[in-house]
C-alpha cells in the first residue's frame, strides 16, 4: 500500500460546514427585544412571558386554544371566484392569492368551525392576519357569513376573532360588497336570539372595525391590540396634531367606551365561556369542572 498516495483526506470542508438552523427557532418581542424559543412561547400561547406582549396566532392554533379538548369540526365554505377583477398592480392578484396560500395552508383569510367551550355549544370564526393582512374579501365576507347562518341554525353564540388591515383593494367594490352582507346576516343571528361576541385582535382596522367587528353584544379586545378604522399616523397627518399617547389602543378605547373589556389570552376561553352562558342563560361551570387550557400541539 502506498502510504504517500492513498491516503483518505479528512473531510475538513464538510467539518467546517455550518448547520443550517432555521430562521424562526427564536422569536423576538417587538417591545423589550426579549429572545423567546418558539416552541416554549407557542406553548404560552405566542404571549411574551416577560413583556406579556401578544403576539398573533394562527388561525388553526386560535381554534385549537378556544375549543375543549382542541377538538372542532370545521365548517365548509362556499368557494367564490378567484380574481374576479383580473386585478394586477406590481403583481398579479392571483399570484397574490396563490403565495398566501401557500404560506398559510389556507383558501382564504376566515376559517370557521363548530364545537365545545366548557361544554356549551358554540360557533367560532378566526380572521388570519398572515393572509394578506387578513383582508377583507368575497371568500372572507362569505365565511363571517357563513360563520353566522351555522350559528343561527344551529342555535349557538358565534364568536369572531377579528383581525384585519381592512377591505381588499384587490376585489374593490366586490370587497366593499361584503360590509352590509355580514351587518345583515348579524341581524339574522340576532333573529334568532343567539349572542355575538367579537374578539379584537392586534390589529384590527378599516372597512372590518366599520362593520362586522364593532357590532357585537360585546366586544372583548386583547391587550395592547390596535382597533380603529384609519390609522395613527394618517389620522395624525390629515388632522395635524399629535394624538394622545396610547390612541387607538385596547386600554385607551376601554376607558372611552369603545370596547367592553381588555382580557389577557390566558383568560379568554374562561371569559367566552362565562359570557356565552350568561346570555344563553346556561348553568355556570363549577370552578372544579373548569377544564384546563387546551394542548396547542
Amino acid at each position: 500500500m502506498n502510504w504517500i498516495s492513498n491516503v483518505v483526506r479528512p473531510k475538513i470542508r464538510d467539518f467546517l460546514a455550518r448547520r443550517e438552523v432555521p430562521e424562526n427557532l427564536w422569536v423576538k418581542c417587538p417591545e423589550t427585544g426579549q429572545m423567546v424559543f418558539h416552541k416554549d412561547l407557542e406553548a404560552n400561547l405566542f404571549v411574551i412571558p416577560g413583556s406579556g406582549y401578544h403576539m398573533r396566532m394562527d388561525a388553526a392554533l386560535r381554534l385549537r386554544s378556544t375549543f375543549d379538548d382542541a377538538a372542532y369540526d370545521e365548517v365548509a365554505l362556499p368557494e367564490v371566484p378567484t380574481d374576479p377583477l383580473k386585478f394586477r398592480d406590481e403583481r398579479r392578484y392571483a399570484d397574490r392569492l396563490k403565495d398566501a396560500r401557500t404560506k398559510t395552508g389556507m383558501p382564504d383569510a376566515v376559517k370557521v368551525a363548530t364545537g365545545l367551550l366548557e361544554g356549551l355549544p358554540v360557533t367560532v370564526a378566526v380572521q388570519d392576519f398572515n393572509f394578506m393582512g387578513g383582508s377583507l374579501g368575497m371568500a372572507a365576507g362569505e365565511a363571517v357569513v357563513t360563520g353566522l347562518e351555522t350559528a343561527a341554525r344551529k342555535g349557538t353564540p358565534f364568536i369572531i376573532f377579528a383581525a384585519s388591515g381592512g377591505a381588499r383593494m384587490q376585489e374593490g367594490i366586490l370587497s366593499l360588497m361584503q360590509m352590509p352582507r355580514t351587518t345583515v346576516a348579524i341581524q339574522e343571528l340576532r333573529e334568532a336570539r343567539q349572542p355575538y361576541i367579537v374578539v379584537l385582535t392586534n390589529p384590527t382596522t378599516g372597512g372590518v372595525t366599520a362593520s362586522y367587528a364593532m357590532l357585537g353584544d360585546v366586544h372583548i379586545a386583547e391587550p395592547g391590540a390596535l382597533v380603529g378604522f384609519a390609522g395613527p399616523r394618517v389620522i395624525e397627518q390629515t388632522i395635524r396634531e399629535k394624538l394622545p399617547e396610547g390612541f387607538q389602543r385596547a386600554e385607551y378605547l376601554r376607558e372611552h367606551g369603545m370596547i367592553d373589556m381588555v382580557v389577557h389570552r390566558h383568560q379568554m376561553r374562561e371569559t367566552l365561556s362565562r359570557l356565552c352562558r350568561l346570555l344563553v342563560k346556561a348553568p355556570a361551570v363549577p370552578p372544579r369542572a373548569r377544564l384546563p387550557r387546551p394542548a396547542t400541539a
